[in-house]
């Protein structure tokens, strides 16, 4: 029995999360294996997911097709495969290139028991401009797709959304194309996917030194309004903020993409790391923007090592 795998891609604060969902609700009664992907030490989508009820396993703290993870997760794909599951889902990290995934599933050991279906890029419509202009897996998470959605496509007009996708079909004039909302999925897109198309480019295996990594710990004591005020000073100078943390109203999930930010309650009151993973990228004052929140609230706050 070979096992269909899916992968998602998709830039920090694409929506592959929520996406995921959607697919696990697509893919019916079938017996779902969920790989999720990391970058930070501290997994945060992993405690999103487990509600599904499918099987997941987590890897953080690197991308999983870079060569620092690439065992850690050739070993959890070959233990999942055993267990044969009908459907494999790979979140890969929003940092990977993962222009290799062809070459892994068709070693030895996977190629006999994994049917490839291809990889769904998911592409935030609001931010795809300055994403694509300063992070070069962004590019590469293109050059992979065998289908690309347009998530948060109600945020931006119909002139930016032209835009956006002359700029995808000028990378990869062949691929397709969908329009969406919140990571809603039609079906039949599922179809239009195919791991017959054309080999995916070459990479060298080099790491995006223009990325900045911090980590930010948050005091209990810290309340949801400060936080907000936090996220308000940080957004606009990172690509993505996020991490589960303990306030005074209770456990609260941080979810920051430049402007647009949230503070979602958390059910599991255990789920609470403190920890905010916060990614910039070359010419963004992150750094300053810390500094700023770290003596404002220097009660609340301490920079960790990421």
């Amino acid at each position: 029995m070979r096992s269909q795998v899916y992968l998602i891609t998709g830039f920090l604060g694409a929506g592959k999360t929520t996406f995921l969902k959607r697919l696990v609700q697509a893919l019916g009664e079938r017996r779902l294996h969920i790989i999720v992907n990391e970058f930070g030490r501290e997994g945060v989508d992993g405690a999103l997911l487990r509600e599904l009820g499918a099987t997941l396993d987590e890897i953080s703290n690197g991308s999983i097709f870079c060569s620092c993870r690439l065992d850690k997760f050739e070993e959890t794909l070959d233990r999942a495969l055993a267990a044969r599951p009908d459907c494999i889902l790979i979140e890969a990290s929003g940092l990977s290139d993962p222009t290799n995934i062809r070459k892994i599933m068709q070693l030895p050991e996977f190629a006999e028991r994994v049917d490839y279906q291809g990889a769904i890029c998911l592409v935030d419509a609001v931010r795809f401009e300055k994403v694509y202009a300063t992070a070069r897996c962004c590019k590469k998470q293109l050059a992979a797709a065998n289908l690309v959605l347009l998530n948060k496509s109600d945020l931006v007009s119909p002139e930016k959304l032209a835009s956006v996708r002359e700029s995808i079909h000028a990378q990869r004039p062949d691929v397709r194309i969908h329009e969406t909302v919140r990571g809603a999925l039609e079906p039949a897109w599922l179809a239009e996917l195919t791991s017959a198309g054309g080999e995916t480019p070459e990479a060298p295996d080099i790491p995006d030194i223009t990325l900045q990594k911090h980590e930010l710990q948050i005091s209990p004591r810290c309340t949801a309004a400060q936080l907000h005020q936090m996220l308000r000073i940080l957004g606009e100078d990172s690509y993505r903020i996020k991490g589960i943390v303990t306030l005074k109203e209770g456990v609260y999930l941080a979810d920051c993409v430049g402007s647009m930010l949230s503070l979602t309650p958390c059910a599991d009151k255990k789920a609470g790391t403190g920890q905010l993973q916060i990614l910039a990228g070359q010419g963004l004052p992150v750094r300053r923007s810390l500094r700023a929140v770290t003596q404002q609230y220097s009660e609340l706050t301490k920079l960790g090592t990421p």
